[in-house]
């Protein structure tokens, strides 16, 4: 009977693909599983809890950005500032100022006591206390010692002929009466040539050959020239100049004999310091060729002097406020 249940013009080929074994297998099993399902019970709770995943929530919730507004300063503010930071700055100069000036204070103190005056060598006792420190060991180099000597022992040669000469005038004086002009000359060129000497040319070359400074180079040959010539001058003496040279002792000769060679001898002392003075120009100029001195670096010392002298700029500065205030009365 199958045979004949079967259709022969059926198509051989024409398969039901629903009628495929492993298709309704499969049909079946989702179907028992869907049967079987509870989603009441808690074992299909946890089955499912564990399949699903659910998506995690922030734990925070996102604020919006929020712009803050710019606050600019106002011209006022701005301008107060700026005059808090400027006083702030000058308080700050003002004390490094005062701290500059008191370190200078406390060298200077340690600088004087440790370099105190030594001359001229005075007693302990006496009321005047010596005004210069000098020292040639400490202060001259060893190449400029032996000429710094040899130009104090000259000034100590220029003040014994003076004093010479003041003896001089006076002998000269006892036997001729007109001649009291020569011996008050010779009193002030005494008093007046021996220091000056030493402040005018003795000390700045001292100071030239301690420091190597250009300006007391040329200062002491300007002095010196002029210390030669006042000594040629007192050398010849000329009479009613206060001098007891070569001329004027020759012309005491008729007068008395003694007092002419007395004189002759003060001549003959004013004749080596000329020449002494000549010689010791010399030797200077040519240690001042060798140091590498020059005009141009005394007059820059001269000017770096000038400005760093506190009483020459508190002068220039109270004569620059006078010609201001007096400029503004006028106006």
């Amino acid at each position: 009977m199958s045979g004949f249940d079967t259709n022969p013009f059926a198509d051989p080929m024409d398969v039901n693909p629903f009628q495929d074994p492993s298709v309704t297998q499969l049909t079946n099993a989702n179907q028992n599983n869907m049967e079987e399902f509870n989603p009441f019970s808690e074992s299909s709770r946890l089955t499912n809890s564990s399949r699903t995943i659910p998506a995690t929530e922030p734990t925070t919730p996102s604020q919006p950005a929020v712009l803050q507004p710019s606050v600019e300063p106002s011209p006022k503010s701005a301008v107060t500032a700026a005059q808090a930071g400027l006083l702030q700055q000058q308080e700050e100069l003002e004390r490094k100022a005062a701290e500059l000036d008191r370190r200078e204070r406390e060298a200077q103190n340690i600088g004087i006591n440790l370099r105190q005056n030594n001359w001229p060598p005075l007693p302990a006792i006496c009321p005047i206390k010596p005004c210069f420190y000098q020292d040639f060991s400490a202060d001259i180099p060893a190449d400029y010692q032996r000429t710094c000597k040899m130009l104090y022992y000259l000034w100590m040669l220029h003040t014994v002929t003076h004093l010479l000469n003041l003896l001089a005038c006076l002998a000269w004086f006892t036997v001729d009466s007109g001649r009291g002009v020569d011996f008050g000359l010779s009193i002030l060129w005494f008093i007046l040539f021996s220091p000056c000497a030493f402040v005018c040319w003795y000390r700045p070359i001292y100071k030239a050959f301690k420091t190597d400074s250009s300006f007391n180079f040329f200062l002491y040959f300007f002095v010196f020239f002029c210390q030669i010539v006042i000594f040629i001058i007192q050398a010849v003496g000329i009479p009613n100049w206060g001098d007891s040279g070569w001329i004027a002792a020759l012309s005491v000769l008729k007068l008395s004999t003694a007092v002419s060679v007395i004189m002759m001898v003060v001549a003959g002392f004013f004749t080596l310091c000329s020449v002494l003075s000549l010689i010791l120009l010399k030797k200077v100029h040519s240690l001042y060729r060798r140091t590498g001195a020059s005009f141009q670096r005394a007059q820059e010392e001269f000017s770096q002097g000038v400005l760093s002298n506190r009483n020459v700029r508190n002068a220039a500065a109270g004569a620059a406020s006078s010609a201001a205030q007096g400029a503004f009365r006028d106006n």
